[in-house]
C-alpha cells in the first residue's frame, strides 16, 4: 500500500509539473495581451484597423468632388500607417462632436482628424508621434511692407472668427478686429484691401496657396508656438501606439510623409 501511494503522490506530481509548464508555455505565446493591453493584438487579428475621421474636413479628410471616394492628407497617412502595420485601414466617419465619445466606446481603435496634442487630452488618451506640424500665421497682401511680426498688429485690422484661438491672438497683438465667419471671408476681405491683414493656422493657408495661386497673399509673420497633431488611442493602448510610432518612423525615413504632405500643402508639414 505505502509503495502504490508514494506511485500515486510521485504522478500527480508530474501532472502538475506538466500543466504549470504548459500553462506558462501558453502565457509567453501572447506577449501583446501582457497587463491587459490586446490594443495591437486585436487589430492584427481582424486584418484591420477602424479610423474614425470627420469626411468633411478638407484637405485632411474628404470626399473628391463631393460624393467620391474618402481622401484627404489624414486619410492617406493613415492608410500608409495601415501597410506598415500589414493591416487594413478602415475609416469610419464621425461628426466632431462625437468623435471623442467614439474612441471611448470602442467604436473604432483611433482617430485621425488633426486631432491637437495638449495636456488635457494626454490625460485621457495616447498620442502617436505627431504627423503634422503647425503655427500660426499673419497674411498680408503680397506688396504690404508694414505688417512684419505680430507686434506690427498693433493699430491694424484683422478679420478673424470670433470663435477662433486665432481671435484672441490678433486682440493681444493689439488689433482692431472685424468679426467674419471663416478663412475664406478673410482672406477675401484682405485681398480687397478692405482689411490689413487675417491670423490664421499655416496649413489653412499653405492648401489656399496651393489651389489659389494667384491669390496675391503672402505670410507676413510666423508664430514661434507650434501646434502638432497625431493620432490618438484609448488610454492603455501602448502597443498599438508604438506600432504606429514605428510605422510613422518608416514613413518619414523612407520620404512617404514628405510626399503626402507636398501633395496638399506644397511644403513638408510632418516635422
Amino acid at each position: 500500500m505505502n509503495s502504490l501511494h508514494t506511485r500515486r503522490t510521485a504522478l500527480a506530481s508530474t501532472l502538475a509539473a506538466i500543466a504549470l509548464a504548459l500553462s506558462a508555455c501558453g502565457g509567453s505565446s501572447t506577449p501583446a495581451q501582457t497587463g491587459g493591453d490586446s490594443s495591437l493584438s486585436d487589430v492584427t487579428a481582424k486584418g484591420e484597423i477602424v479610423i474614425a475621421t470627420e469626411g468633411t474636413y478638407r484637405p485632411f479628410s474628404f470626399h473628391a468632388d463631393g460624393a467620391g471616394k474618402l481622401t484627404g492628407f489624414d486619410v492617406e497617412i493613415a492608410e500608409a500607417v495601415a501597410g506598415k502595420l500589414g493591416v487594413k485601414a478602415t475609416f469610419q466617419e464621425t461628426q466632431f462632436d462625437g468623435i471623442f465619445a467614439g474612441l471611448d466606446s470602442k467604436r473604432f481603435d483611433s482617430i485621425a482628424n488633426q486631432i491637437s496634442i495638449n495636456a488635457e487630452r494626454k490625460a485621457k488618451y495616447d498620442f502617436s508621434t505627431p504627423y503634422t506640424v503647425s503655427t500660426g500665421v499673419i497674411v498680408t497682401t503680397s506688396d504690404n511692407t508694414s505688417i512684419t511680426s505680430f507686434e506690427s498688429l498693433k493699430g491694424k485690422t484683422t478679420a478673424q472668427s470670433l470663435t477662433s484661438n486665432f481671435y484672441k491672438t490678433a486682440v493681444d497683438a493689439g488689433a482692431n478686429v472685424q468679426a467674419v465667419e471663416g478663412w475664406a471671408q478673410g482672406a477675401t476681405l484682405v485681398r480687397q484691401g478692405r482689411v490689413d491683414a487675417v491670423v490664421n493656422d499655416k496649413l489653412t493657408f499653405l492648401d489656399y496657396a496651393k489651389n489659389t495661386p494667384d491669390s496675391g497673399l503672402k505670410i507676413a509673420a510666423e508664430s514661434t508656438d507650434k501646434s502638432e497633431s497625431a493620432f490618438v488611442f484609448r488610454k492603455g493602448s501602448t502597443a498599438l501606439t508604438a506600432a504606429v510610432d514605428k510605422a510613422l518612423a518608416d514613413l518619414r525615413a523612407d520620404g512617404t510623409l514628405a510626399t503626402i504632405s507636398t501633395k496638399y500643402f506644397g511644403a513638408d508639414v510632418t516635422k
